[in-house]
């Protein structure tokens, strides 16, 4: 899509528009890259699973990479992949707190949870989990990244 020096930015399969496809060399050996999930739900799921069998609870579990925002500084952590909790929860056709009701609101869940956790987990911390707790119970749910990647016809910003 751009390029700019080494950085180039480009659509994924997955449908996010990220520097470099999502290869990250920070935080592994020389000469090695971490690559994205190919299935970032079906490893949601998979960690899901493996808590249910190991602790016989259910937990929503997000999978979260670090992601830079057009026309912002910093970087901020964004789900990837989600497993029994909300990507989004629609808000549109609900009244404000003033009573308006609100048209396009879609707060985005698993984005600001993911965030959340990464400001404890740190960028370069070593510590690959964070538990949440306090959760909305209502945001536990089947969802999938289709709820959070825009469709790109949808798009203003392509």
């Amino acid at each position: 899509m751009r390029r700019r020096g080494d950085l180039i930015i480009t659509e994924t399969k997955h449908g996010f528009v990220c520097a470099n496809s999502g290869i990250d060399l920070s935080n592994v050996e020389r000469g090695y890259a971490a690559l994205l999930p190919i299935d970032s739900d079906r490893s949601a799921r998979r960690v899901r699973d493996i808590v249910k069998a190991r602790l016989g609870i259910d937990v929503g579990v997000i999978v979260s990479d670090t992601f830079g925002r057009p026309w912002r500084n910093g970087l901020t952590d964004v789900a990837i992949g989600v497993a029994g909790i909300a990507g989004v929860l629609d808000l549109r056709g609900t009244p404000d707190a003033l009573g308006r009701v609100m048209q396009v609101t879609e707060v985005a869940i698993a984005d600001e949870l993911a965030s959340t956790a990464e400001l404890v987990m740190g960028k370069s911390n070593g510590i690959p989990v964070a538990v949440i707790r306090g959760v909305d119970p209502s945001w536990f749910r089947d969802s999938s990244m289709r709820e959070i990647v825009r469709p790109a016809q949808e798009d203003l910003f392509r």
